[in-house]
Parts: C-alpha cells; structure tokens; sequence
C-alpha cells in the first residue's frame, strides 16, 4: 500500500500542470489554466517505487469550466527510455525529495496496474486518505480485449461497457461521475 505523505511540494501539481496543460492538443482553456483539484484515485505499484494518479482538475480559465483527467506517475528517478514530451516536469517532496512526474498514459507502470485494475486484480485507492480504498470507482472488462484509452476532457453522466468510471467534484453541481478510461474491442 502506497503511503501518502501530508507535506509540501515544490513547485506544486497544479503548478507543474499550469505549464503543461496548454500544450496538449485536448486543452480547451482560454490562455494560462486557472485550476482546482476536483478529485481523482490512486492505484498501488506493487514494487513501491512509483506514486500512481489519477487526477481530474478543472480549469476555469475559459468561458465554461472544463476538467481534465491527468493521469500521473511520480518517480524517484527519470524514467528510463521516456519520451522527451511524456515529462511534465520535477518538483521536491518534503519527505522524499526529488521527483520526476509523468503523463502516467506514457508510463508503463501506470499502464500495467491500469489493467489490472480493469481485470478486477487490484483496488483503487483514495486519493488522499492512507489506506483507504475509493469505492466510487468502477472498472470493468465487458469483453473487450482492446488497449484503454485515457478520456482527458471528463464528462459528467457519462458511461462505458468497458472501462473505469470515477467521481470528481463539479462546481455547483457537487459530487458527479463520468468515463475516466474506456476499452474498445479491437
């Protein structure tokens, strides 16, 4: 179980996304990110070595917020043979210190305990409670046998027969859910 740590993150997740999100072909904003954290889970490396994530944070920076699922993997090393663009950046944890974080789609660990997760071998976890599962989230395999695909713009109310589906806090509208992941069928 992934031990989450209280403390100070230099400069911050959202900080680090306010310079990476504009430059993703998905971005809907308008100009620099205004953004909230609006929820998301955590799922466990079994190695222990990589900080596992599933946020979703909404951006008020255009006409309409929108909110975003940012999958990220957190490492106390570069990842090795990554892509240049799949580093959004590093920050300094208080507690363990230097960390390269990820766009976690490019990061083999997160895929991997992905689809456990959608195998039903594993369990999502709270995304900042130590120890405690997230029972809001939903993941299943309806028969497809397809690679997951990452829904970046998060839509309330949707569904998929295959995939994982998970909540976030949605402005005045509260506690919503909607497709995080979806597998199609080759």
């Amino acid at each position: 179980m992934a031990i989450i740590h209280h403390t100070t993150l230099k400069p911050t997740k959202l900080e680090l996304l306010t310079g990476w999100l504009p430059k993703q072909p998905w971005y809907r904003g308008g100009g620099a990110p205004d953004l909230t954290k609006a929820g998301g889970f955590r799922l466990d490396d079994p190695a222990g070595a990589v900080g596992i994530e599933f946020m979703a944070v909404t951006d008020a920076s255009g006409p309409e917020p929108v909110t975003y699922h940012v999958p990220l993997t957190y490492r106390g090393a570069p990842l090795p043979d990554a892509p240049e663009d799949a580093l959004i950046g590093t920050l300094v944890h208080g507690v363990l210190g230097d960390r390269w974080v990820y766009d976690g789609t490019r990061d083999p660990v997160l895929v991997a305990e992905l689809t456990a997760l959608l195998k039903g071998e594993v369990p999502a976890h709270a995304q900042s409670v130590d120890g405690a599962l997230d029972e809001t989230v939903r993941a299943r395999l309806d028969g497809a046998d397809g690679r997951p695909e990452f829904v970046r713009v998060l839509e309330p109310g949707t569904t998929a027969t295959s995939g994982v589906t998970a909540e976030w806090q949605s402005g005045d509208a509260g506690r919503v859910s909607g497709v995080f992941v979806v597998v199609r069928g080759d």
